[in-house]
């Protein structure tokens, strides 16, 4: 029997959204991983996988090195690093997320 869901709703998400574009926006960027952070851990207290639900862990001071990291290498690299940026983040939110 499959016991996944998503028990998220539409305010919540719109919430989460406009709460991540004022960080995002009034930081010019900057902290940008916080707003992701918290974007994510919305999205894991929402989600139950075979009735267990899912908690993010990780957090923003973290994904701020990691997006640094990426940030220098998109330079050097003339923004053909940029390609695999989508990818480190997507493998940075999987290995920062567990269950609860």
């Amino acid at each position: 029997m499959n016991n996944s869901k998503f028990t998220g709703g539409l305010l919540g998400l719109i919430g989460i959204a406009i709460l991540s574009g004022i960080i995002v926006l009034f930081t010019l960027g900057i902290c940008l991983p916080y707003a992701v952070v918290i974007r994510q851990r919305w999205i894991a207290e929402h989600t139950y996988i075979e009735g267990k639900q899912l908690k993010f862990v990780g957090t923003g001071i973290s994904l701020f090195g990691q997006w640094i990291k990426w940030l220098l290498l998109c330079i050097i690299t003339l923004g053909i690093y940029s390609l695999w940026v989508n990818i480190k983040m997507k493998q940075w939110v999987v290995q920062n997320t567990c269950f609860a």
